[in-house]
């Protein structure tokens, strides 16, 4: 078990008494916003979606903190120790392009119809039986993933202070409910925010003193043994896939396309936050906004995972094959925070991370209480109830929200096994490339009918469990065991192209809705001017252009790419 592994390769962290007032000022911080956040609700609305009132730059660096969570630190370190600088295909190909097309094709739809969520847009398109299947299974993502988040805050407070696995889970369970339950989605918001440059502070000093360390980058080329680690292409140890051109299909197909426009585009814990936006030029301009930053993170994320593979004794230990230390690639931040930050700054560094992980477990949260108030008990079990009912069930469903993800944590320390993005890989490839499969073919084909909705859902969904399972070890199909990430890769894509093909086969053969009920939410069937956006008073300005800003976007990456692909 983790508390197990901490202990073998000595984790604790030396902090001392600037490190925990840090830590306590930050705290009282986060809690004071959900205290003053709670005088603003007064409606469900107020408290699921923030009355939307949220300007572009809030919603913004909102969208790109709910990604920091364990998928983006303890996940992508890990990455970037065992795998190298094939790493930043998750975020230049497998987010950028995803966020561009979120802001420019799919917000006029979320933003201009008026739903309250991704499974309410559903229910409008499809009819009930898609709606139920995306609800339930939006809902138990989310309660799987912030079981992540937990675990990963929970390892953290361990090496800390020394706390027993559980206790820390409840403890940070504990935080994130209070917060959260105060204020609703403006508390969370802001605290993102806040939690965004607080996560920046914390992750920029392991950087940059780990460079000095090293001897700059050449230095640190000069002693990664791997060269192949160094570059991008064709990544054949993080997708598992031995031949170099299928690897980089794989790469393109799986994650560029299926896995990352399903998380981008389909994910409510981020739209939600464009979908809180003042008006539709800013929910337009939210993943774009948050599109910058996300393409400069691996920095300051992935750069020291290939840091730690080389001077840090048990990780360089771990990538010789000798496990005797007892680390797993999880431990790559407490393990650099350990060796190279001293008192003060490794405050900072300690609480950045518990922002990050804080960051996810409410957006986890947040977006389960929207839609199980919303999509599932107001649509399915009470129904026209007074607002004042639904606000008192978005709180209790914040409250269980919080005690099942102490559920899942566990559950996310028995499968995370040495690198946690493998687990998370799995789950999108169950959830998220389904659902994108299925939205992207209704969005386009008005032909697609109620029937297809839910049927290709459910038909791409137990593909990628099907492949997952199937790619075990323990299920003796060679070719099929893929090392890191590629089942999910395999996985992913396959969902994608059976809920494809499910869904024009089921459609061929049952009855569509009437073009009438499909205006706003079928693109060949949506007036542009339903689509745009106002250009005049706190929408005018050059520099607001959503295309623009996605245009310069686009080629930051595209350089980037140039530059260390």
């Amino acid at each position: 078990m983790p508390t197990t592994v901490l202990a073998e390769a000595d984790l604790r962290l030396d902090a001392g008494p600037i490190d925990y007032a840090l830590l306590i000022i930050y705290f009282g911080v986060v809690l004071g916003i959900g205290v003053m956040a709670r005088r603003s609700v007064s409606s469900s609305l107020d408290f699921l979606l923030s009355g939307r009132s949220l300007p572009a730059w809030v919603t913004g660096l909102a969208f790109i903190s709910a990604n920091l969570g364990a998928l983006e630190l303890m996940g992508m370190t890990a990455n970037g120790a065992q795998y190298g600088m094939a790493t930043v295909h998750y975020y230049w190909i497998g987010a950028i392009p995803a966020m561009v097309f979120l802001g420019l094709v799919m917000m006029p739809f979320y933003y201009g119809s008026k739903v309250r969520s991704v499974p309410e847009f559903m229910r409008r398109r499809f009819g009930k039986p898609a709606h139920l299947v995306n609800a339930i299974s939006f809902a138990v993502a989310q309660i799987l993933i912030a079981g992540i988040n937990l675990f990963a805050l929970a390892v953290i407070i361990d090496a800390l202070l020394g706390w027993p696995l559980p206790v820390s889970i409840v403890v940070a369970a504990l935080v994130v409910l209070a917060y959260t339950t105060l204020g609703g989605l403006s508390a969370a918001i802001y605290n993102e925010v806040l939690q965004f440059f607080v996560i920046v502070a914390a992750l920029a000093p392991l950087t940059i003193v780990g460079l000095i360390k090293v001897g700059g980058w050449q230095g640190l080329v000069q002693k990664v043994t791997d060269q192949e680690q160094l570059s991008a292409w064709p990544a054949t140890e993080l997708t598992g896939i031995s031949n170099p051109v299928w690897s980089v299909v794989g790469l393109v197909f799986g994650l560029g396309f299926v896995l990352s426009f399903g998380y981008w585009t389909t994910n409510f814990a981020e739209v939600q936050r464009a979908m809180s936006a003042k008006s539709m030029s800013a929910a337009k301009r939210t993943p774009i906004i948050g599109a910058y930053p996300k393409a400069l993170i691996p920095a300051i994320i992935i750069i020291p995972g290939i840091i730690a593979a080389v001077i840090v004794p048990e990780m360089a230990q771990l990538k010789s094959g000798d496990t005797s230390s007892g680390v797993v690639y999880n431990n790559v931040l407490p393990l650099l925070m350990r060796d190279l930050l001293p008192n003060g700054i490794l405050g900072i560094a300690i609480t950045g991370l518990l922002a990050s992980f804080m960051a996810g477990v409410a957006a986890n949260v947040s977006s389960f209480n929207t839609v199980f108030t919303y999509d599932l008990w107001q649509d399915y079990i009470k129904k026209d109830r007074p607002d004042e009912y639904y606000l008192r069930v978005g709180r209790l469903a914040t409250v269980g929200a919080c005690v099942l993800a102490i559920g899942t944590a566990f559950i996310a320390a028995a499968l995370g096994g040495s690198n946690i993005m493998d687990y998370i890989q799995a789950l999108f490839s169950f959830f998220n490339a389904p659902l994108f499969a299925t939205f992207i073919v209704g969005m386009f084909w008005k032909r697609m009918t109620p029937t297809a909705g839910w049927v290709g859902l459910l038909a791409g969904t137990f593909t990628a469990m099907f492949v997952y399972a199937i790619s075990e070890p323990s299920f003796g199909i060679k070719w099929l065991e893929l090392p890191g990430q590629g089942a999910s890769f395999l996985g992913a894509g396959l969902a994608f192209v059976v809920d494809v093909v499910v869904s024009v086969g089921v459609s061929l053969v049952t009855r569509p809705k009437a073009d009438s009920e499909l205006v706003g939410l079928v693109y060949s069937l949506t007036p542009k001017e339903d689509r745009s956006h106002s250009t005049t008073g706190e929408d005018a300005g050059w520099y607001r252009s959503p295309a623009l800003l996605g245009g310069g976007v686009l080629a930051l990456t595209t350089v980037l790419y140039i530059i260390f692909g």
